[in-house]
Parts: C-alpha cells; structure tokens; sequence
C-alpha cells in the first residue's frame, strides 16, 4: 500500500459547491442515466441513476485560502462531478482513483506559495499504482513541493490531490 494519500474535494468545500460553485454559478444536479462519471467527492465513478452535478472547482484557489497563500496566476477552475447530495466521502481503498492502465494524466506540483514547482505527464502502466507511487515520489523529492495536483489530460480536469506525506 502506498504512503501517497488520494484527497477527494473536502466536505466543507463540496457543501458550497453544492450551492454555488468556484465560477458562481448555482448548483444544478441531474440524474446520471449511464454511470461512470468521475466523482470527486467520494473518488469512485458514479453508478447509473444516481444524482449528481457537474460544477466549476478551483482546487489551488482553495488550498491556498486554507493555507493562507495567494495562487496568484496559477488559480485555475475547471468542471468536476460531484454527487449532488452528501455522500459521506471516500472509502477504504489501497487504489488511487481513476486508474486505467494507458490514461494519460498531469502530474502537477506546487510549492508552499502556491506556484508550479514543475510537473510531468504520466501514461499509467500496467500497473497504474506503481506509476502514480513513482510520479509522487519523484515529485516529494523535491523539499519545495508541498502538493500535487493530478488531472487527466483529455480534459484537464482535476482528478485528485497529494500533499507531503
């Protein structure tokens, strides 16, 4: 199991973005008729016929509120899924979320003002954990690296976030 730690959006956050998300638009759920919709509140793919909502996140914006840094330049916002209710989070799992063997994934680091302090593209191998434990130890081998950001490369949406163990 690896020492990297997936962090789903927070539930202080999701319960704004419920109502208002990171681009002020006003929440608005709808039930997801296919599945397979990547939630970050729970960090699993949605099931047919659950309720869910597509909103604006600014996950850099919001750790360095919480951390009491500017992102500067580097604020961006962009669409994740979310159930539309609270769902209590993610469960155990010795997986990182979202890994599909051959997806292409960024692999995005940050220091403690919240700036790029580098980054890299990922195609997940074979086996997917072995490339995202790779990507983060290499990325923490840096002291100045504090948080990584994963997005897929398809859409640029944030997947999923890693601090410093």
């Amino acid at each position: 199991m690896s020492i990297y730690l997936a962090r789903a959006v927070s539930p202080a956050a999701l319960a704004q973005l419920r109502v208002t998300d990171d681009a002020g638009q006003p929440c608005v759920p709808f039930v997801d008729a296919e599945g397979g919709s990547p939630l970050r509140c729970c960090l699993r793919l949605s099931v047919a016929g659950e309720r869910i909502a597509l909103v604006s996140y600014a996950p850099l914006r919001r750790w360095a509120a919480e951390d009491g840094v500017a992102p500067g330049a580097y604020d961006e916002q962009g669409p994740v899924f979310v159930h539309a209710e609270e769902c209590g989070g993610p469960g155990p799992s010795e997986a990182y979320p979202f890994e599909r063997a051959g997806a292409l994934r960024t692999v995005r680091r940050y220091d403690a003002e919240g700036r790029i302090a580098g980054g890299r593209l990922l195609e997940l191998p074979e086996a997917p954990g072995e490339g995202f434990d790779e990507a983060f130890e290499e990325a923490f081998a840096d002291p100045a690296v504090v948080l990584v950001h994963v997005r897929a490369v398809e859409y640029g949406c944030f997947h999923f976030e890693v601090r410093r163990p």
